[in-house]
């Protein structure tokens, strides 16, 4: 008598077909999901690199139940954010080792000042707004979708929204206004 498989009937080849799925969402999906977690831990890449494997390894085990899931994507991003916010509760504290800034070949067209300095901004803002100006403004999510990933209500995600956006003006101190201009 044949079993049936975990993920599904036929036994392995089910199990098989799901793991490829996973593998091929999971490969599609990593970089985005490793820039947007740099973005939520200001840059640290190690940290980064923990969250989306925390992301990936919920959603293996959500993987089974995907089909309900409308957009596996957005709701992997989520589960990203969510594992952020997470993390910054456990880990309250906000002691940071520092490090010399990797070398690296700078793209073209690409201003290295401006990165570092956006990133040493975002850096500065708690988990919450950086959580709220990485959703809004680099993945493009409307307030209602922010609200939902972060379980807060729109009202929230407005008002975080406008002061983490005074905080990272504040924080530029106007040295990247003529970037603005463009």
């Amino acid at each position: 008598m044949r079993r049936t498989g975990w993920l599904g009937k036929g036994g392995d080849r089910g199990r098989t077909s799901r793991v490829d799925d996973f593998r091929e969402f999971a490969v599609g999906r990593t970089n985005q999901l490793f820039r947007s977690a740099s973005l939520l831990t200001g840059g640290d890449t190690h940290l980064a690199e923990d969250l989306v494997q925390e992301t990936l390894g919920r959603m293996y085990t959500l993987w089974g139940r995907v089909d309900r899931i409308d957009n596996p994507a957005g709701y992997a991003q989520t589960v990203l954010v969510r594992t952020f916010l997470t993390h910054r509760r456990r880990h309250s504290a906000t002691e940071r080792p520092l490090g010399e800034i990797p070398e690296s070949a700078p793209v073209p067209g690409d201003d290295v000042d401006l990165r570092i300095a956006l990133l040493d901004a975002l850096a500065q803002l708690s988990a919450k707004d950086r959580a709220v100006v990485v959703l809004r403004y680099w993945e493009d999510r409307s307030v209602e979708e922010t609200a939902d990933a972060m379980h807060v209500s729109s009202a929230a995600v407005r008002t975080r929204s406008v002061r983490a956006l005074a905080q990272l003006r504040q924080r530029l101190d106007g040295r990247f206004a003529e970037l603005a201009a463009r």
